[in-house]
This record gives structure tokens, sequence and C-alpha cells, in this order.
């Protein structure tokens, strides 16, 4: 449960802009804040389902645009080879695969 609650917080803060703002107002309560579905219900005036169908279908929206867009999986990928090149700075030991991982850093997006 912890992996899918990050992963779709990346995903928010990667895609928010795409959303509307009710769909943004509950995935922030839900997600960010740890408020309840009872309790985002209570403040929004709307069922507890309408809350729970709304979150779902933002998270398949959120899915959706990495599928997409792979902005997740870039930032992933980025910050794999910037740990490893840190490292090998760290330990001077700055090698010809340290270089080659810095090209590809250079050429992720």
């Amino acid at each position: 449960m912890l992996e899918k609650t990050t992963r779709i917080n990346y995903l928010f803060d990667f895609y928010q802009a795409l959303l509307t703002p009710k769909q943004r107002n509950y995935m922030e309560m839900y997600y960010l804040e740890d408020y309840s579905l009872g309790e985002i219900s209570e403040l929004s005036k709307v069922s507890r389902q309408a809350v729970y169908d709304n979150i779902k279908r933002t998270e398949l929206m959120l899915e959706s645009y990495e599928n997409k867009l792979y902005l997740y999986d870039k930032f992933k990928s980025r910050m794999k080879l910037l740990d490893q090149i840190e490292r090998d700075i760290a330990e001077n030991t700055i090698t010809n695969e340290t270089k080659s991982m810095f090209i590809k850093l250079k050429e992720i997006d």
C-alpha cells in the first residue's frame, strides 16, 4: 500500500495541472493530507461513494497520463543515474562508465 501511495503522490506531482480543481482537491486531501473518505465527503457535502469514485477515476487518469508521457519513469531513471554518479564522485572512482551514465542522463529527455 505504501508503494502505491508513493507512486500516486509522484504521479500527482507530475500531472496535477491536467486535473480539474475538484480532482486536485480530493487527491490532495486523501493522499497528501491523509483525510479519510468520510472526512472528505463531509467537507465536500457529497457521498462517501462519490468521493471514492472520483479518487479512483483520478488515479486511473494519472496512470493513463504516465503511460503516455513517462514523466515518472524518466524521473526514476534520472535519479538512479544521479545516485550512481554521486557515489562514483564520492569514492573518486570516475570511470568511462560514469561518463557514459552522465551522457545517458543528458539524453533521457
